[in-house]
Formats: C-alpha cells, sequence, structure tokens
C-alpha cells in the first residue's frame, strides 16, 4: 500500500508542473527586477489563487470517519474555473517605472496565465535613463485558459474514535530537466463529534483542519544577449547558479455535515481557505541596462525576483458526495470560493 501510494503521487503531481516551467520568468526578466516582480504577480494571481483552491480540495467528502485503522487511498483531480475578471490585467494599472513601456499606448491588456493561449501579449519597450530604447519583448501569453488543474492522492486511517488523519507526502524528485523537481508534505485531521454524543444521531457532522506544502525548483540558463558586454569590471559574468524556486503552503478549516442513504453519502460544508507562495529567482542575471559606444551593456542582479503573498484568505462552500461500493469508492464535489468554482472527481480504495 505505501509503494503503490508513492508510485500514484509521484504520477499525479508530474502531470500539473510543466505549468509552473513556463510562466515566461526569462522573458520578464528583461524588464529588469522591479518591473520583473510586478509583471509576474500580475501574470500569476489567477494561477496561485485556483493552485491554492486546487491543493485545499479532495480531503473529505464526507462528515463520517473511518472506523479504527481502516484506510482509504484516494485519488482526485480538481478543476479550478477562473472567473474572467482574473483572465488579464492592464499593464498600465500595476505600477510599471517609466522604463518599460508599451510599444503601442493603445495595446495594454495582457492575459494572464489563466488568459488567452492563443496569442502573446503587447510588445513592451525597455528604455535606459537617457530614453534610449535598448529591447523589446512580448509578454506571454495564458498558459491555461479558464481553469488551473491539481491532482490530490492522499492517505487517509481511522487512529482514534471518530477521527481520521490524512496523508499526503512526495519525496523531492526531478521530474526533468525542462520541468524541474517537486516534493510534497500535508496531513489533515477530521473529527466526528456528533457520535461522540450518539451513535444514534441520523446525520453526521464533523470539523476538519489540513495543511499541505509543495515545493518547487528548475534551472535556468539564462544568458547575456549577443554582443553585449558587462557595465564595469565590477559585475559578474557567472550565470550558472540561475534558478526558478516556489514555496507553497495551503491551509484549511472546515465544518462538514453529511447523511448516509444506502451506498450514496452526500454532505455539505463551509470551509475557510488560506494560500500563500514564496517564489521568484536566484543566482545572476545579466539585464540590460544602456550603451557603451555601439555595445549594449548589461548590469548583473543577484535574486532579482521574489514574490512572498498571500494569495488566498476566503471562505468556500462546497457540496457534493461518495458512493461506498466494496472496496471502490466513488467521490465528486462543487465548490465555491469568492468568484472561483471548484469541480473535484476521484475514486478510491477502501479497506
Amino acid at each position: 500500500m505505501k509503494k503503490l501510494f508513492g508510485i500514484i503521487t509521484l504520477l499525479s503531481i508530474t502531470s500539473s508542473y510543466p505549468l509552473f516551467a513556463q510562466t515566461g520568468f526569462e522573458q520578464l526578466i528583461n524588464a529588469g527586477p522591479a518591473d520583473a516582480t510586478k509583471l509576474v504577480d500580475a501574470y500569476s494571481k489567477s494561477l496561485f489563487k485556483g493552485f491554492g483552491l486546487g491543493m485545499n480540495s479532495g480531503w473529505t467528502n464526507s462528515a463520517q470517519t473511518l472506523g479504527l485503522y481502516h484506510v482509504d487511498l484516494r485519488v482526485t483531480g480538481t478543476a479550478v474555473i477562473v472567473p474572467s475578471s482574473a483572465k488579464s490585467f492592464n499593464v498600465t494599472s500595476i505600477g510599471l517605472s517609466s522604463n518599460l513601456r508599451p510599444a503601442d499606448p493603445n495595446d495594454v491588456i495582457t492575459p494572464s496565465f489563466s488568459g488567452n493561449t492563443r496569442s502573446n501579449g503587447p510588445l513592451m519597450d525597455v528604455y535606459d535613463e537617457n530614453d534610449n530604447k535598448l529591447i523589446s519583448f512580448e509578454l506571454p501569453s495564458g498558459m491555461l485558459e479558464n481553469y488551473v488543474p491539481t491532482p490530490q492522492v492522499q492517505l487517509t486511517i481511522g487512529l482514534l474514535a471518530n477521527t481520521d488523519v490524512t496523508i499526503r507526502a512526495a519525496p523531492r524528485f526531478k521530474i526533468g530537466r525542462k520541468i524541474g523537481s517537486v516534493s510534497l508534505i500535508g496531513f489533515g485531521i477530521k473529527h466526528n463529534f456528533m457520535r461522540d454524543l450518539s451513535k444514534d444521531v441520523p446525520f453526521d457532522l464533523a470539523l476538519a483542519f489540513s495543511y499541505n506544502n509543495l515545493k518547487y525548483k528548475k534551472a535556468l540558463s539564462l544568458q547575456p544577449i549577443e554582443n553585449s558586454v558587462p557595465q564595469d569590471n565590477q559585475q559578474s559574468t557567472d550565470f550558472s547558479g540561475q534558478e526558478i524556486f516556489g514555496n507553497f503552503n495551503n491551509y484549511l478549516f472546515q465544518a462538514l455535515i453529511s447523511k448516509q442513504f444506502s451506498v450514496l453519502t452526500p454532505y455539505l460544508s463551509l470551509g475557510y481557505n488560506v494560500s500563500s507562495a514564496d517564489m521568484g529567482l536566484s543566482g545572476n542575471y545579466p539585464i540590460i541596462n544602456g550603451y557603451n559606444g555601439d555595445q549594449i551593456t548589461y548590469k548583473t542582479f543577484s535574486n532579482p525576483v521574489r514574490i512572498e503573498r498571500t494569495y488566498l484568505k476566503d471562505f468556500r462552500v462546497d457540496a457534493g458526495f461518495q458512493v461506498k461500493l466494496p472496496v471502490i469508492r466513488l467521490y465528486a464535489s462543487y465548490g465555491i470560493s469568492g468568484n472561483y468554482g471548484i469541480a473535484n472527481a476521484g475514486i478510491g480504495i477502501g479497506i
């Protein structure tokens, strides 16, 4: 059972993590540290909020708890539906410096991560302090239009009377050079306090808490553009340690009510989500900053992008069901948090 849990966990996480490897960091860093940080933050908001809601899904589909030492292994998937308001943003409204401007003043709306995947955003021009244009680059297109997917795989054990403990875990492993490496740890606990009061109550009422942390890393290789030179001899020319990193923490508090009808158990829950991200770029990066005669010069910045933000602090309501067949379990639910929709479905094995 333990080996099977680990294999499924690795396969599930692998399916979702090309998303983080392709958010356009290498392209956006041309804007310089401060502006790149603002662009990445605005571009990624729908991703991180959707990711937080997804990672906080699938923990349970009932206020019931397992019997002592009973086990449930489940694999579910969540699609967080992104509202129209989060699919794009205006580049002139996020506080960019005057050194970074749209090439066309009338073309200022760009896709977010969950926006239009069929075309890139507007062309942006980078200027130096003397108003000389240095470089131009396009903002990236959306990566997954309309939704953010996340997988969940977990093992639940009945350890105490009317109490479940759930584990999500995977050691750090490298998916591939183009994707990077991830690790995951998480746990949840649910207590059916209605059964503490009486065994004859016709419904179940429980409180639950869950937490999971995911760490992500991917090596980068952003080199100076052709024929550019360092601004001066104080600039590092060692760009070997470049890396995207991410540390994501997700918390969920829930109150659940459910009632069993033969093999079907519908449930309703009220919860509170918290999700935060600490991410950015580590290492040295050459950023174009001016001219030396006819040659473009660059300045080397260390660890130029760092975003530490709580992207999600909101209530959520979920309704769904589980179907309890001999050994096999089926799960489905739909939730709402703010103006995001949360669809979850999966299958499990109960012993």
